[in-house]
Order: structure tokens, then C-alpha cells, then sequence
């Protein structure tokens, strides 16, 4: 006699994910199971914010990297499937996801930085300071920044050392300071910002 899974109620695949009629789109996948993402304005405001002066050092440097934002990108961690705020990987391996769809979704092993923004007393804000950094951690990304916008700006960088499992904090930049944060590439760019950006309009 042969039992099938009813995937209606979970727990789900990557392949689940992608097979609803959105696409996957607005949900993360932890260990077989939905997450629905609803960011605020202010926090998709600040990814922006983020997104706008990342791509702008690797521009000028001459990185051959992308720079990716939005719930629209995947990268694939030991729990499943997560959608950072901002995250950088070779131009590559965006090409191969985006042009030939092979993997469709990044390899968490491949990206360079990730960036989420938090918003406070949500769901996701334990999932942004706790489990992510685990994940991230895990999947090898060398930097991974935590953004505050509330209640007062500013990025936490984490830092992972060669050979290590797990992050160290780096520093803190608060709003009215300038954070300085190089970011490994096949040409190493320099970011250079004062997080109050992130609530400038």
C-alpha cells in the first residue's frame, strides 16, 4: 500500500514553493515550511536605501558582481529558501539563475554579502537576528549586515572569519556615523555610508 503526502498543508519543497500560482512569490521556505514576508514601506524604503549605495561602490570599482534586492531573489540555505533584503554575488552566477535558469534559485554558497532590513515586533525580526545568522553563517557569506531603521538608524556588520562557522560583530554604525565595510569581489569594493540614509526621503 503506498501513502502519498498531501503538500496542500506542508511540510513543502523548493519545488512546492515554485509550483503555486504566485510562484513563491512573498513566502521564504524553513525547514518545509511557509514563511510569508510583509514588509513595511519604511523597511522596503531602507532596503532600497541599502541596495542603491552597495550597487553604487561596485559600480565604480569595476566589480564583476550583482547586486540584487526585493523579495523578487532566492538563495538556498540548509533550512530552504530565503529572500534577503540585499544581497551581492558574482555576475556570473546571476546570469546562470537569471538567463538559463540553472539553479533557478542562487546557492547561498555563492554570495558574497546579505543584508536584512529589520522590522521590529514582526514575525521576522527574531529570524533576522538569530536563525539567519546561523544560516548565513553556514552557508559561507562572509559579510552579513543587520539594518535597523526603528528606533534609530543603523547596520550591524557581521563578519566571518576564513576557516570559521560562525560570525563575530564587526562593528555598529549608528545614525551620524559613516560605515566603511569592503566587500570581497573578484575586484574588492568599498562601501561607504551613514546609515541615516536609510530614513532620508
Amino acid at each position: 500500500m503506498t501513502i502519498t503526502h498531501d503538500r496542500r498543508f506542508g511540510p513543502y519543497t523548493v519545488e512546492d514553493l515554485h509550483a503555486r500560482d504566485d510562484d513563491g512569490k512573498g513566502f521564504e521556505l524553513e525547514d518545509g515550511w511557509l514563511v510569508e514576508l510583509s514588509p513595511s514601506w519604511p523597511h522596503n524604503w531602507a532596503a532600497e536605501c541599502v541596495w542603491e549605495v552597495v550597487r553604487s561602490a561596485a559600480k565604480e570599482a569595476g566589480a564583476d558582481v550583482f547586486v540584487a534586492h526585493g523579495g523578487e531573489w532566492e538563495i538556498t540555505t540548509p533550512a530552504g529558501i530565503r529572500k534577503p533584503d540585499v544581497f551581492v554575488v558574482p555576475k556570473g552566477v546571476a546570469r546562470a539563475s537569471i538567463v538559463h535558469r540553472e539553479p533557478r534559485t542562487v546557492p547561498g554558497t555563492e554570495v558574497l554579502l546579505a543584508v536584512e532590513v529589520v522590522s521590529p515586533g514582526s514575525g521576522s525580526e527574531r529570524r533576522d537576528r538569530v536563525r539567519k545568522v546561523r544560516e548565513y553563517a553556514a552557508c559561507g557569506i562572509a559579510q552579513y549586515w543587520i539594518a535597523d531603521v526603528e528606533p534609530r538608524p543603523r547596520v550591524q556588520v557581521l563578519l566571518l572569519d576564513d576557516g570559521a562557522s560562525a560570525y563575530r560583530l564587526d562593528r555598529t554604525a549608528e545614525a551620524g556615523e559613516v560605515l566603511t565595510a569592503e566587500i570581497k569581489a573578484d575586484v574588492a569594493f568599498t562601501v561607504v555610508f551613514d546609515p541615516q540614509v536609510m530614513i532620508e526621503f
